[in-house]
């Protein structure tokens, strides 16, 4: 049996001991958890720091401060998610206890991304502790350093039957994949999510699909320029461009474009000074495979700032591109990385139209002073979110849906949406022994008179305060009793 077998045969041993279910166990478990980002700081950023370049304070502000919030958010509120959850009723089950139970699905696995490393690995396993399952994590083996850490301290803080990592490059992905599992969440790009739906259908195995795409931001000339400039800059150049929701490409009318492009070399210069490759919070790409992709995409078209690079540092400048045209190579994937093109449009037409002759986008952002533009572009394009007037931040927002549609994933989380991803919200209904006249209309023989009550009792809703629940149910008893008793004779 292979170490990814025996992992998974563990995981799926201790969910059958059934500790993982009580609500007191998962709080002990989110605790413990949150405990880690207290007590190993150091350990996490000097790690990150190798594998990305980030600054320890960008560590903590990218990555580890919304997981804080999402593990207290899961503790205060998980009595409430996991309880029993009413439903209307119609006439026929008035009578009937009728609600939603929220159960654990089994054995997740969660398979991570390289880029924000503990972010997108860690805030599943909330959900899934949350809701009462066991997971495999899977840490992506690209941020070398980093997976090693969290192999290192995670099963010092929570259950380490229930909650393995399993550390490895594709050949320990894909005998993982082998697997049967309960849930599958993957946090990646579109050609590996193909591969991890293909081997989940063998299975039958639900998943969650979190990819990305190419998040448009349209900018209208009526706004403040200056500002919007400033939070696209923000949003774009964080992590040297390697975020899933990183505004991919600008849209505006030629007319303020080389106004764009002077507010964001402003804004790189403020944020990131002179010489960016000197400045703490500036990061590096990944590795060199990924910097010779991201340098070809710039081969057809016009620089307009930056430019800039060391492939022996894996550096690569806060860069503009001009007047780019849709055919560009820059345009024909997701960049993940730190080039912004900015493509002319005659006006908003025009670029709703270029949105939606794309992929549904992960993300689309929308800069305007008129709320008639911003309504436009939400009513008329579709996305995994939409922002107007900043870039990003919906992501700290738990109780917004994390997720994508189309191209750009499927299935959503953080908040309780994480928790009920990762959960099967069971439908339940208890009915007594009792009032059996009234279901003298279902059972045969079939007459119009039966498929008429019938239709009253299953189509009729009324809204009814309490008093009317009982006079209600009081004519029910009458009714079943007459109902029984005709059927008797």
């Amino acid at each position: 049996m292979s170490r990814e077998q025996q992992a998974v045969a563990r995981a799926r041993k201790a969910f059958q001991t059934g500790r993982s279910r009580p609500l007191e166990y998962r709080i002990h478990q989110l605790k413990n958890l949150q405990l880690l980002f207290t007590e190993r700081q150091k350990e996490i950023s000097d790690a990150i720091k190798k594998d990305l370049n980030k600054s320890e304070v960008g560590t903590q502000l990218y990555e580890t401060l919304g997981l804080e919030g999402e593990i207290s958010l899961a503790i205060r509120k998980l009595k409430e998610w996991a309880a029993p959850r009413p439903v209307e009723k119609n006439l026929m089950t008035l009578s009937d206890t009728v609600y939603i139970k929220p159960e654990p699905l089994g054995v997740v696995l969660i398979i991570g991304a390289w880029n924000y490393p503990w972010a997108v690995t860690i805030q599943p396993l909330i959900g899934a502790i949350a809701a009462g399952n066991a997971a495999v994590i899977k840490p992506s083996e690209v941020c070398v350093h980093t997976a090693k850490v969290m192999e290192d301290l995670l099963p010092l803080y929570i259950d380490k039957e229930l909650y393995p990592v399993v550390n490895g490059g594709i050949p320990e992905t894909q005998e993982l994949l082998c697997q049967r599992f309960d849930h599958i969440f993957y946090t990646g790009n579109c050609a590996v999510g193909k591969v991890i739906m293909e081997a989940a259908a063998k299975h039958l195995t639900p998943v969650t699909l979190e990819l990305g795409g190419k998040s448009p931001c349209y900018i209208d000339k009526n706004c403040d320029i200056s500002v919007a400039c400033r939070r696209i800059t923000w949003g774009k150049y964080t992590n040297c461009g390697q975020t899933c929701i990183a505004p991919d490409y600008i849209l505006c009318e030629p007319s303020i474009q080389d106004r764009v492009i002077s507010e964001v070399k402003n804004a790189i210069k403020e944020f990131y000074t002179d010489n960016p490759k000197t400045c703490v919070d500036y990061g590096r790409i990944i590795n060199q495979r990924h910097f010779k992709r991201i340098m070809s995409l710039m081969e057809d078209s016009t620089v307009a700032a930056g430019g800039d690079n060391d492939e022996s540092d894996c550096y690569i400048a806060p860069t503009v591109l001009r007047d780019v045209k849709p055919e560009a190579k820059v345009m024909q994937e997701e960049i993940f990385g730190p080039l912004l093109p900015i493509l002319p449009v005659s006006g908003l037409d025009e670029a709703i139209k270029f949105i939606n002759n794309g992929e549904k986008p992960l993300a689309l952002y929308v800069f305007s002073s008129n709320d008639k533009v911003i309504k436009r572009m939400t009513e008329e394009t579709s996305s995994g979110g939409l922002l107007a007037n900043d870039c990003l931040v919906h992501f700290s927002v738990s109780s917004l849906p994390f997720g994508g549609v189309g191209n750009s994933g499927m299935g959503c989380y953080h908040g309780k949406f994480s928790f009920d991803q990762l959960s099967h919200l069971r439908g339940c209904l208890i009915k007594q022994l009792k009032m059996e006249g009234v279901n003298s209309m279902r059972y045969p023989p079939h007459t119009l008179k039966k498929l008429g009550w019938a239709r009253f009792f299953i189509l009729k809703h009324v809204d009814l305060g309490w008093m009317g629940r009982m006079a209600l149910l009081a004519v029910l008893a009458v009714v079943a009793a007459v109902a029984l008793q005709n059927y008797l004779l």
